[in-house]
């Protein structure tokens, strides 16, 4: 265990893990736990859009997947660190990807497109850490 702490690849893949763990555990239980909230800005934020009859349906499936992604994250830098094992980390990352691209998504639809910027950076850094944990 202590021998993985002197391979920078398996720090730089524990602290991604960790990244997307904090990152998606927050927005994810920030969802849960202001549900109501999060619903009516949303379909405020969708009302002039095809989706808006579509809001209460994506908001569950996008906070679902925020944390389980931010649990396999948080699982998978436990499992690096202990068993030097990717599998769960990577499939948080995978996850997290898939996340944003769906908040992307919803971001261009309703036409925030400083929104949809400002996700760019964190989508950069979850297919970074597919490709560190993918292959390193």
């Amino acid at each position: 265990m202590l021998k993985n702490l002197s391979n920078p690849a398996v720090i730089a893949q524990c602290m991604t893990s960790l990244f997307l763990a904090i990152l998606f555990l927050q927005s994810g239980l920030d969802k849960v736990s202001n549900f109501k909230g999060n619903l009516s800005w949303l379909e405020g934020h969708f009302s002039k859009t095809f989706l808006k009859g579509l809001v209460p349906f994506l908001l569950t499936t996008l906070t679902v997947a925020e944390v389980l992604a931010g649990v396999l994250s948080l699982l998978g830098a436990a499992q690096i660190f202990i068993f030097n094992q990717k599998t769960f980390a990577l499939y948080g990352a995978e996850l997290s990807a898939l996340s944003i691209v769906m908040l992307f998504f919803g971001q261009r639809i309703a036409q925030d497109y400083a929104g949809a910027a400002s996700l760019v950076p964190y989508f950069l850094v979850s297919i970074g850490a597919i490709l560190l944990l993918g292959f390193a």
